[in-house]
């Protein structure tokens, strides 16, 4: 049996193709991911014996275009018909006509299919007049048929939730048989994506796919700061976060400084008002935020080269992680330091603020955000995590911190360091965090 594969696409040209992340990802942004999309599809439909046919909307231009992207061993149709479901008939009609006697058309959208998926289509074609693949929004991304079934393109609409629901009304009206392959997820919308991302820390193949790793590559980072009247760093911090100023999102969250801070933000970067509190800050930063991964970075921190492609990295494969953490000083004690807070993560899976800690978005929010308390937020945010089951990625290298909570001398060094664990032994106590709060000194 003659059997065909229909890949049925647009041509990506920016401007044009999965306008709907925009303006999330930017023009160029959507094309390329269009042509991931059709790399991985095509790598699938490869290792299959059926033919293949590319149906191609000829307004978005010529299929010279989608030859240099898929290959010239297929045979490129310009898709005929106003209407997606006269496109969608006439596509099969084109195919049958040329001795094909089954034939899947997939759409674009999901990446995620594979070689089993239309396996199945066609075994199910052998018993059934039609075969659907369904998404998980409530349309299709497969339609498979023997025969041109004029029943299953009537409708007048297909962006919305009832699509394959009032397909198969129509088609059981005309007698018709119909089965299912696997359901999976289209890639239409930004949350697509961040589902899509989940996804694949899971399955490796999709951190293989081409999608997979042009995702990972261009995941979109929030760069948020707490400051308080931090006159004597900020601009420090603002010469390190320049370079990366159009590569990431970045914001100043301010808890109203008395010392002019605020003032002296440069205009490039973006400042936002709260109430006073780290947790309230980063969380207000969080929310008025529009990256897929959260960073947030303490104003008296040294970032170490190339950070982004670091937290991109760890997040391929974790929802959460820090970096490393090292101070300049030459004390024993703060390289004692070094060693029990970087070891505290991968052995405790606590990580604390100044290890520059990022997040995947979603889980951000669903854990609650930051607790607003006095202190120890962050020692909490790692609890709550740890809780949930949430591994811990750490970057290879290492974010510097100011060491100016810690007093001159190796004595008043041991005896914040002793202070530190004590409080955080009283917080897994229970202990009032007011009180605790009252025995913390802030040294700012």
């Amino acid at each position: 049996m003659r059997q065909a594969i229909i890949i049925f696409t647009r041509i990506p040209v920016r401007g044009k193709t999965k306008t709907r992340m925009m303006p999330h990802l930017t023009p160029e942004q959507c094309a390329m991911l269009h042509s991931c999309f059709l790399r991985d599809i095509v790598r699938v439909c490869e290792s299959g014996n059926a033919e293949i046919f590319v149906s191609y909307a000829p307004e978005d231009g010529e299929a010279l275009r989608l030859q240099k992207l898929m290959g010239k061993k297929k045979e490129y149709l310009a898709q005929r018909g106003k209407t997606l479901g006269e496109r969608m008939l006439h596509a099969f009609e084109d195919v049958f006509e040329r001795g094909v006697q089954a034939a899947v058309l997939i759409g674009t959208d999901v990446p995620e299919i594979g070689e089993r998926c239309i396996r199945k289509a066609f075994w199910t074609l052998q018993e059934k007049d039609l075969v659907f693949g369904r998404t998980a929004d409530g349309g299709y991304y497969l339609v498979g048929m023997k025969k041109p079934h004029r029943e299953a393109f009537g409708l007048g609409e297909y962006g919305h939730g009832r699509v394959l629901e009032e397909t198969l009304r129509e088609i059981r009206r005309a007698g018709l048989s119909t089965g299912f392959t696997e359901t999976l997820h289209d890639m239409d919308t930004p949350d697509d994506l961040r589902g899509f991302r989940e996804r694949m820390r899971r399955e490796e193949r999709l951190k293989k796919s081409v999608t997979g790793r042009y995702l990972a590559k261009i995941s979109k980072i929030s760069v948020i700061v707490p400051v308080y009247n931090e006159r004597k760093t900020i601009e420090s911090l603002q010469k390190e976060l320049w370079p990366y100023r159009n590569s990431c999102e970045i914001l100043f969250v301010d808890g109203g400084s008395t010392d002019g801070t605020a003032e002296m933000i440069w205009p490039e970067f973006t400042v936002l008002c709260s109430k006073k509190g780290r947790a309230a800050q980063m969380n207000e930063g969080a929310k008025k935020s529009s990256g897929d991964i959260l960073f947030f970075l303490h104003c008296d921190s040294e970032l170490p080269e190339k950070p982004l492609e670091e937290i991109r990295r760890v997040m391929r494969d974790y929802r959460a992680g820090c970096f490393g953490i090292a101070f300049h000083s030459r004390n024993f004690f703060m390289f004692t330091c070094r060693v029990i807070s970087n070891h505290r993560v991968k052995d405790r899976k606590v990580m604390f603020g100044d290890q520059g800690i990022f997040v995947d978005r979603d889980l951000f929010f669903e854990v609650g955000m930051f607790p607003e308390i006095p202190i120890m937020e962050d020692y909490q945010f790692s609890l709550t995590l740890k809780e949930k089951g949430v591994r811990l990625g750490m970057a290879g290298k290492r974010i510097y911190t100011s060491d100016r909570r810690f007093p001159k001398g190796t004595i008043p060094k041991l005896r914040v360091m002793w202070s530190m664990n004590r409080l955080r032994k009283m917080y897994r106590e229970q202990v009032p965090i007011e009180e605790i709060a009252r025995l913390y000194r802030d040294v700012r």
